[in-house]
């Protein structure tokens, strides 16, 4: 039976880097992007890499309607789905990025994407989940929504003060936490993935880690074993002179 991934904002980045490495393990990675020139190339770009099965599936994560309809053809396509990464996310700031300087419309915006449209995919896609002998969702969030990290003064990320996006994915953590608990006993897992800060078009590319690098964390989640964790976010741990590692972050 073929394993389906659904990968939202999967046209570039740490999402395109997920879908290619799922597809390597013979995964048929759906592309979820509300662009279609954008979603279409990466579907061209992944079946030139030998990824034959890899399909755009228009979505847009703010759109309920949207989500439904993506829903509804991958019901068509496949009648279930095994994997969901939640990857789709933006990042805005206002001023210096100073709290103080924050204004609601930033916040919504940000909130609107990288919370509320993953509780509108997650809800929609999950009958098909359910379906799956033993569907993984894996929520891409970060470290700045660790608020154990970022409240720690030894913390490469203690610098940061920004509200925002730290905020929506310290909100995505929780979210994370209460899908895994609804789903405890069943043989769906959640965990939120920590890609690190890797170079993509969210940061300007200033990232030190690759988005393949980034995607690694995702795959690992998304690909557990029945035995596996859920309820965790786990991925890169970011500290002065640890080098590159993973494990499990403090929420």
């Amino acid at each position: 039976m073929t394993t389906t991934a659904l990968i939202t904002g999967a046209n570039k980045g740490i999402g395109l880097a997920t879908a290619r490495l799922l597809s390597q393990r013979g995964v048929t990675a759906l592309l979820g992007a509300r662009d279609e020139q954008r979603g279409a190339a990466a579907e061209r770009t992944l079946h030139d890499e030998g990824a034959a099965a890899a399909r755009y599936v228009p979505l847009d994560v703010t759109d309920g309607k949207s989500a439904a309809r993506a829903a509804a053809w991958i019901e068509a396509e496949y009648g279930q789905l095994d994997i969901l990464v939640n990857n789709a996310g933006i990042a805005r700031g206002d001023g210096r990025g100073a709290p103080s300087q924050t204004t609601l419309g930033t916040l919504r915006e940000v909130f609107e994407t990288n919370v509320f449209g993953v509780v509108t995919v997650t809800n929609v896609m999950l009958p098909l989940l359910r379906r799956a002998p033993a569907a993984r969702i894996v929520n891409v969030s970060s470290e700045v929504g660790s608020i154990a990290s970022m409240m720690n003064p030894d913390s490469p990320l203690w610098p940061m003060a920004s509200v925002p996006y730290p905020a929506s994915k310290a909100a995505l953590n929780m979210v994370t936490a209460m899908y895994a608990k609804e789903l405890a006993g069943t043989p769906v897992k959640v965990n939120a993935a920590n890609p690190g800060y890797c170079a993509t078009d969210l940061n300007g590319h200033t990232g030190f880690r690759t988005a393949q690098q980034g995607a690694e964390a995702c795959v690992h989640l998304a690909t557990l074993p029945a035995d596996g964790p859920t309820g965790q976010l786990w991925g890169h741990l970011w500290a002065p002179g640890d080098g590159e590692r993973d494990g499990v972050l403090p929420w």
